[in-house]
Protein backbone atom coordinates (compact mmCIF):
# COMPACT_ATOMS: atom_id res chain seq x y z
CA UNK A 1 0.00 0.00 0.00
CA UNK A 2 1.49 3.37 -0.87
CA UNK A 3 2.12 6.00 1.94
CA UNK A 4 -0.70 8.53 1.77
CA UNK A 5 0.29 12.76 1.35
CA UNK A 6 -0.58 13.20 4.99
CA UNK A 7 1.89 9.78 6.40
CA UNK A 8 4.83 11.68 4.70
CA UNK A 9 4.43 15.25 6.84
CA UNK A 10 7.03 14.91 9.35
CA UNK A 11 5.86 15.34 13.33
CA UNK A 12 5.79 19.01 14.15
CA UNK A 13 8.91 19.96 16.52
CA UNK A 14 6.01 21.54 18.83
CA UNK A 15 4.57 17.56 18.83
CA UNK A 16 7.41 15.49 19.40
CA UNK A 17 8.19 18.41 22.25
CA UNK A 18 4.93 17.57 23.33
CA UNK A 19 5.38 14.11 24.18
CA UNK A 20 8.74 14.90 25.94
CA UNK A 21 7.21 17.03 28.39
CA UNK A 22 3.96 14.93 29.20
CA UNK A 23 7.30 12.21 29.91
CA UNK A 24 8.68 14.88 31.98
CA UNK A 25 5.61 15.79 34.07
CA UNK A 26 5.17 12.11 34.89
CA UNK A 27 8.70 11.52 36.13
CA UNK A 28 9.68 15.16 37.47
CA UNK A 29 6.90 17.21 38.79
CA UNK A 30 3.98 16.80 41.29
CA UNK A 31 0.71 18.22 41.25
CA UNK A 32 0.69 21.79 41.84
CA UNK A 33 4.41 22.22 41.12
CA UNK A 34 5.69 25.20 39.05
CA UNK A 35 6.92 24.65 35.93
CA UNK A 36 10.67 26.52 35.06
CA UNK A 37 9.96 29.64 33.22
CA UNK A 38 9.76 29.66 29.39
CA UNK A 39 13.91 30.41 28.69
CA UNK A 40 15.03 27.87 31.04
CA UNK A 41 12.73 25.18 29.50
CA UNK A 42 13.95 26.04 25.96
CA UNK A 43 17.40 25.88 26.87
CA UNK A 44 17.11 22.52 28.68
CA UNK A 45 15.51 21.05 25.36
CA UNK A 46 17.23 23.21 22.86
CA UNK A 47 14.03 24.49 21.28
CA UNK A 48 12.65 27.92 19.68
CA UNK A 49 10.62 29.90 22.67
CA UNK A 50 7.49 29.81 20.13
CA UNK A 51 7.98 26.01 19.88
CA UNK A 52 8.08 25.89 23.68
CA UNK A 53 4.69 28.07 24.16
CA UNK A 54 3.07 25.73 21.20
CA UNK A 55 3.98 22.75 23.19
CA UNK A 56 2.52 24.32 26.51
CA UNK A 57 -0.28 25.25 24.85
CA UNK A 58 -0.96 21.64 23.58
CA UNK A 59 -0.40 20.87 27.19
CA UNK A 60 -2.97 22.93 28.70
CA UNK A 61 -5.23 22.02 26.65
CA UNK A 62 -4.84 18.11 27.25
CA UNK A 63 -5.87 19.36 31.10
CA UNK A 64 -1.74 18.76 31.63
CA UNK A 65 -0.90 22.04 32.48
CA UNK A 66 -2.85 25.12 34.23
CA UNK A 67 -1.74 29.05 33.90
CA UNK A 68 -2.66 30.34 36.99
CA UNK A 69 -2.73 34.12 37.76
CA UNK A 70 0.46 35.30 39.88
CA UNK A 71 1.81 32.10 39.90
CA UNK A 72 2.57 30.87 36.60
CA UNK A 73 2.47 27.08 34.34
CA UNK A 74 1.50 24.50 37.10
CA UNK A 75 0.90 20.78 37.10
CA UNK A 76 -2.76 20.19 36.62
CA UNK A 77 -4.60 17.50 38.90
CA UNK A 78 -6.62 14.79 37.27
CA UNK A 79 -9.46 16.32 35.73
CA UNK A 80 -12.80 16.69 37.52
CA UNK A 81 -15.68 14.20 36.29
CA UNK A 82 -18.59 16.57 35.86
CA UNK A 83 -21.78 15.21 34.76
CA UNK A 84 -23.97 17.18 32.07
CA UNK A 85 -27.67 17.16 32.75
CA UNK A 86 -29.87 14.56 31.08
CA UNK A 87 -33.07 14.92 30.14
CA UNK A 88 -34.39 13.88 33.61
CA UNK A 89 -33.45 16.67 35.15
CA UNK A 90 -35.94 18.80 33.60
CA UNK A 91 -35.20 22.60 33.39
CA UNK A 92 -32.74 24.57 34.79
CA UNK A 93 -33.37 24.91 38.62
CA UNK A 94 -35.24 21.76 38.76
CA UNK A 95 -34.76 19.68 41.76
CA UNK A 96 -30.78 18.07 41.54
CA UNK A 97 -29.83 20.90 39.47
CA UNK A 98 -26.09 21.50 40.72
CA UNK A 99 -26.32 25.23 39.67
CA UNK A 100 -25.93 28.46 41.58
CA UNK A 101 -28.29 31.08 40.11
CA UNK A 102 -26.38 34.47 40.62
CA UNK A 103 -27.99 37.28 38.82
CA UNK A 104 -31.30 37.65 36.65
CA UNK A 105 -31.92 41.07 33.45
CA UNK A 106 -33.28 41.28 30.15
CA UNK A 107 -31.25 42.43 27.35
CA UNK A 108 -30.89 41.07 23.76
CA UNK A 109 -29.59 37.41 23.28
CA UNK A 110 -26.71 37.12 20.53
CA UNK A 111 -27.78 36.53 16.98
CA UNK A 112 -27.42 32.49 17.21
CA UNK A 113 -29.00 32.03 20.56
CA UNK A 114 -31.94 34.19 19.05
CA UNK A 115 -31.81 32.06 15.73
CA UNK A 116 -32.30 28.86 17.96
CA UNK A 117 -35.21 30.57 20.49
CA UNK A 118 -36.65 31.50 16.93
CA UNK A 119 -37.08 34.89 17.99
CA UNK A 120 -36.51 38.14 16.64
CA UNK A 121 -33.25 39.46 16.70
CA UNK A 122 -33.76 42.59 18.54
CA UNK A 123 -36.02 41.11 21.05
CA UNK A 124 -35.27 41.16 24.91
CA UNK A 125 -34.45 37.94 26.71
CA UNK A 126 -34.11 36.97 30.11
CA UNK A 127 -30.51 35.85 30.82
CA UNK A 128 -29.84 34.20 34.30
CA UNK A 129 -26.26 34.00 35.06
CA UNK A 130 -25.28 30.73 36.92
CA UNK A 131 -22.16 29.19 38.37
CA UNK A 132 -21.12 25.86 39.05
CA UNK A 133 -18.76 24.69 41.93
CA UNK A 134 -17.11 21.01 41.99
CA UNK A 135 -15.00 20.72 45.25
CA UNK A 136 -14.82 24.12 46.04
CA UNK A 137 -13.47 25.19 42.88
CA UNK A 138 -15.24 27.10 39.83
CA UNK A 139 -15.69 24.67 37.00
CA UNK A 140 -18.40 26.19 34.90
CA UNK A 141 -20.20 29.43 34.01
CA UNK A 142 -23.72 29.71 32.65
CA UNK A 143 -26.11 31.93 30.69
CA UNK A 144 -29.68 30.67 30.31
CA UNK A 145 -31.71 32.65 27.64
CA UNK A 146 -35.21 32.95 28.46
CA UNK A 147 -38.24 34.43 26.17
CA UNK A 148 -40.76 36.54 27.77
CA UNK A 149 -43.51 34.24 26.29
CA UNK A 150 -41.82 31.02 28.36
CA UNK A 151 -42.19 32.81 31.74
CA UNK A 152 -45.55 34.78 31.20
CA UNK A 153 -46.35 35.71 34.91
CA UNK A 154 -43.18 36.64 35.51
CA UNK A 155 -44.40 40.55 36.44
CA UNK A 156 -45.78 39.35 39.45
CA UNK A 157 -42.67 38.27 41.24
CA UNK A 158 -41.35 40.97 43.33
CA UNK A 159 -37.88 40.16 43.48
CA UNK A 160 -36.07 42.84 41.03
CA UNK A 161 -32.06 41.39 40.92
CA UNK A 162 -29.99 39.17 42.35
CA UNK A 163 -30.17 35.47 42.98
CA UNK A 164 -33.83 35.96 44.26
CA UNK A 165 -34.49 37.05 40.86
CA UNK A 166 -32.74 34.55 38.67
CA UNK A 167 -34.41 31.80 40.92
CA UNK A 168 -37.80 33.21 40.40
CA UNK A 169 -37.50 33.52 36.56
CA UNK A 170 -36.60 29.89 36.32
CA UNK A 171 -39.28 28.75 38.46
CA UNK A 172 -41.56 30.15 36.41
CA UNK A 173 -40.16 28.22 33.56
CA UNK A 174 -40.49 25.23 35.30
CA UNK A 175 -44.40 25.65 35.18
CA UNK A 176 -43.85 25.12 31.59
CA UNK A 177 -44.36 21.41 30.42
CA UNK A 178 -41.47 19.64 29.54
CA UNK A 179 -41.01 18.27 26.62
CA UNK A 180 -36.88 17.61 26.66
CA UNK A 181 -33.71 18.94 25.23
CA UNK A 182 -30.88 18.26 23.15
CA UNK A 183 -27.38 19.48 23.78
CA UNK A 184 -24.05 20.40 21.14
CA UNK A 185 -20.65 20.48 22.51
CA UNK A 186 -17.66 22.50 21.18
CA UNK A 187 -14.40 23.72 21.93
CA UNK A 188 -13.33 27.31 22.72
CA UNK A 189 -11.71 29.89 24.05
CA UNK A 190 -12.49 32.19 27.46
CA UNK A 191 -13.84 35.84 26.85
CA UNK A 192 -12.98 38.38 29.55
CA UNK A 193 -15.81 37.70 31.65
CA UNK A 194 -15.65 33.72 31.43
CA UNK A 195 -12.32 34.08 32.45
CA UNK A 196 -12.79 36.07 35.39
CA UNK A 197 -15.82 33.61 36.64
CA UNK A 198 -13.73 30.54 36.61
CA UNK A 199 -10.58 32.24 37.64
CA UNK A 200 -8.91 31.63 34.25
CA UNK A 201 -6.61 33.41 31.59
CA UNK A 202 -8.74 35.18 29.18
CA UNK A 203 -8.31 32.93 25.90
CA UNK A 204 -7.74 29.61 27.88
CA UNK A 205 -9.41 26.55 26.40
CA UNK A 206 -13.21 26.00 27.08
CA UNK A 207 -15.98 23.47 26.38
CA UNK A 208 -18.96 25.25 25.14
CA UNK A 209 -22.18 23.15 25.90
CA UNK A 210 -25.37 24.49 24.33
CA UNK A 211 -28.58 23.06 25.43
CA UNK A 212 -31.93 23.51 24.12
CA UNK A 213 -34.70 23.31 26.17
CA UNK A 214 -38.61 22.11 24.65
CA UNK A 215 -41.50 23.15 25.90
CA UNK A 216 -45.02 24.79 24.90
CA UNK A 217 -44.24 23.27 21.30
CA UNK A 218 -41.23 25.33 20.20
CA UNK A 219 -37.61 26.13 22.24
CA UNK A 220 -38.34 27.71 25.88
CA UNK A 221 -35.18 28.74 26.61
CA UNK A 222 -31.16 28.01 25.38
CA UNK A 223 -28.09 27.51 28.08
CA UNK A 224 -24.86 28.63 26.82
CA UNK A 225 -22.42 26.62 29.84
CA UNK A 226 -18.84 27.18 29.64
CA UNK A 227 -16.55 24.55 31.30
CA UNK A 228 -13.01 25.03 31.90
CA UNK A 229 -11.20 22.51 29.74
CA UNK A 230 -8.07 21.71 31.55
CA UNK A 231 -9.98 20.86 34.71
CA UNK A 232 -13.24 19.75 33.39
CA UNK A 233 -14.12 15.94 31.69
CA UNK A 234 -17.95 16.37 30.93
CA UNK A 235 -19.83 12.94 30.99
CA UNK A 236 -23.89 12.53 29.63
CA UNK A 237 -26.56 10.68 30.16
CA UNK A 238 -28.08 8.31 27.62
CA UNK A 239 -28.64 10.33 24.51
CA UNK A 240 -25.67 10.82 24.24
CA UNK A 241 -23.64 14.16 22.76
CA UNK A 242 -24.28 15.95 19.33
CA UNK A 243 -21.38 16.15 16.93
CA UNK A 244 -21.46 18.61 14.41
CA UNK A 245 -18.82 19.06 11.36
CA UNK A 246 -18.20 22.43 9.77
CA UNK A 247 -17.69 22.43 6.19
CA UNK A 248 -14.28 23.47 6.39
CA UNK A 249 -13.49 20.68 8.68
CA UNK A 250 -15.61 18.69 6.13
CA UNK A 251 -13.47 19.63 3.87
CA UNK A 252 -10.38 19.14 5.29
Amino acid sequence: MGTTQLESVPEPKYWHLRTVLSEALDSEFAVGQVLPNERDLAARFGVARATLRQALEQLELEGRLQRRRGVGTTVAPPRVGVAVGSAELGWPGAPGDAWQAEESDRATAPAAVAELLGIAKDEPVHIVRRTRVTGGQPVAADLVHIPASSVPDLTAIDAPSGPARARAVLRELRRMEFEGQDRSVELGSARADDARALDRLPGAPVLVVTTRYFGGGGTAAVSLAIYRADTCRLTFGADGVEIHHTAERQAS
